[in-house]
């Protein structure tokens, strides 16, 4: 009942600002922790290991944390994992980008570039729609599913967990001359962590669109993207639109030639894709919260 609720409540309010504007969001706090451990272990010999040291330790911390605030009650859990969901801030910040590309390409590349990070400078029309949709989809499953998979299996220290990991993947995860030794480890737990919830978004997202049929191109797709994880909710989000994902685009002023997802879709986006995409955000949302109710209302019925 408390991760339905937390559901409910940041659908409804998302990250009000006159709260965050006053204090510091958990996820600033999370991504100050990894900075630190980045800043303190990053450097000289044994990197690999003092990677894996550091994220021994911030899970350590975080599900240590996730246990005392858990032992506050319901009401706590609730807030908590409203907070740390980002249904809400999600669809927000991908319907920005909507909006700009409404008003015109330097809006539409302005608020992508909040939510990407790709180069966005060079970004036509179609290139700004197609990343905030591959974004919507990565996010939905980074941000929502994988966070709820862990809060409904693990409670509040498997929700802590799992955040602290993504955050460290998000910003140590690598493969820079920097962090490709440091960060392996936030990587390859992140990508462990996500292994069962970003198949879980495909679905979520396929099988309401009436893509069975599809779900064998989905696995294929999935498989050629460069990310184990990533490919799962992009390929269906794809497939639901009717749209390619993916493709070429540059990264840190470098192009990466990138395999297309559904390249038999329509290529050509435009800002009612972006509020497509953001529709299925919703429906996806919705069938995940009927979802843990159901599977609420049968447990209650057989306690």
């Amino acid at each position: 009942m408390s991760v339905i609720l937390a559901m409910l409540l940041d659908a409804l309010l998302g990250e009000p600002k006159v709260v965050w504007s006053r204090l510091p969001h958990p996820a600033i706090l999370m991504g100050r922790a990894v900075a630190f451990a980045d800043t303190r272990l990053n450097h000289g010999p044994w990197l690999r290991l003092k990677g894996v040291l550091a994220v021994v330790v911030l899970v350590l911390g975080a599900g240590l944390l996730g246990v005392v605030l858990q032992t506050l009650g319901p009401v706590a859990e609730v807030i908590v994992g409203a907070i740390l969901l980002a249904q809400k801030s999600l669809v927000q910040h991908v319907g920005a980008v909507a909006q700009g590309l409404r008003k015109g390409v330097a809006p539409g590349r302005a608020a992508v570039a909040m939510i990407v990070s790709r180069d966005t400078g060079a970004l036509d029309r179609d290139g700004v729609a197609r990343a905030a949709i591959e974004s919507a989809a990565e996010n939905l499953s980074d941000g929502v599913i994988a966070p709820l998979f862990w809060f409904v299996l693990a409670g509040l220290p498997g929700l802590l967990v799992y955040k602290i990991v993504n955050t460290a993947d998000s910003m140590i995860g690598y493969r820079t001359p920097r962090y490709a030794a440091f960060g392996w480890a936030a990587a390859r737990l992140d990508d462990v962590l996500n292994l069962i919830p970003a198949r879980l978004t495909a679905l979520l997202i396929a099988l309401p669109h009436g893509q069975w049929r599809a779900l064998p191109a989905i696995w294929r797709d999935a498989r050629r993207h460069r990310s184990p994880n990533a490919g799962w909710p992009e390929a269906a989000m794809a497939r639901a639109l009717g749209i390619a994902l993916a493709g070429p685009r540059v990264y840190h002023g470098q192009s990466q030639d990138l395999a297309w997802v559904n390249g038999a879709g329509r290529r050509p986006l435009l800002a009612q894709d972006v509020e497509a995409a953001v529709a299925i955000l919703w429906q996806t949302w919705a069938w995940a919260l009927c979802g843990l109710a159901t599977a609420a209302i049968i447990c209650a019925l057989l306690s």
